[in-house]
């Protein structure tokens, strides 16, 4: 069962939605918001595994609503508007659908979903003891040692892992965004759209980078917040 969040300003497409959900079994409704701002606030004192999200907002839009989040359920976008579908992309969220929604392509979206939720549980369950994994490179399956990562950089649909002591990255057909989840529980963070660092390898931090190395790696503006609460820097940085 995934726990929904239907986000909308517009009441008839909230209710849509609604009555979506409700006809699809694996899928249960939590909560359903016209405001951005209260569903960020639902979003952090709940467990949601699903954001059905649209995009044209006011106040903010559904694209910065997902970039603010720290931790980020699987989203599918619901909009009017084709524009927005390769940044959408680039967030790795799950679909998009276009308005008017049609009864059977939500329910392809949601298939979909819940497949891909399926399959991460599957495997954060069988990694979760591991400090390693593997991933396929060069037609071959090489293992990952958790404390070697560097740092990770993402590239649309393949990502570079750096590791110590290597000169090469590791380059795998992998989204940034399902290589997060599996290190989410470790001690890693988001640090921009494109990065993912090792806390315990950052030799510098400033206001708009991260220095490990000789890498200086550039943040994103929506994540120097939790990069400093998450060290316990509760000073600002000048």
């Amino acid at each position: 069962m995934l726990n929904c969040l239907a986000i909308d300003d517009e009441p008839l497409a909230l209710d849509l939605i609604e009555g979506f959900i409700n006809k699809v079994s694996f899928l249960k409704l939590l909560n359903k918001s016209n405001s951005a701002v209260e569903a960020i606030q639902f979003i952090q004192n709940n467990k949601i595994d699903l954001i059905f999200l649209d995009i044209q907002m006011p106040d903010i839009n559904g694209i910065q609503l997902l970039k603010s989040l720290n931790y980020k359920p699987l989203v599918i976008f619901t909009t009017a508007f084709e524009q927005y579908a390769l940044e959408s992309y680039n967030l790795d969220v799950i679909d998009y659908l276009l308005k008017p929604i049609p009864f059977e392509r939500f329910v392809k979206a949601a298939n979909k979903t819940f497949e891909y939720y399926n399959l991460r549980l599957k495997s954060q369950f069988s990694e979760k003891a591991n400090d390693y994994f593997f991933v396929k490179s060069e037609y071959q399956n090489v293992k990952i040692n958790l404390a070697d990562i560097l740092y990770i950089e993402g590239l649309k649909d393949y990502v570079k892992i750096y590791l110590a002591g290597k000169e090469k990255p590791i380059l795998t057909l992998m989204s940034l965004k399902s290589l997060e989840e599996k290190l989410q529980q470790s001690n890693f963070m988001r640090v921009h759209r494109s990065y993912i660092i090792s806390i315990n390898k950052i030799d510098a931090l400033t206001k708009s980078n991260i220095h490990i190395g000789n890498k200086e790696i550039p943040v994103g503006e929506l994540y120097v917040e939790n990069i400093l609460k998450l060290l316990d820097n509760t000073k600002p940085l000048k």
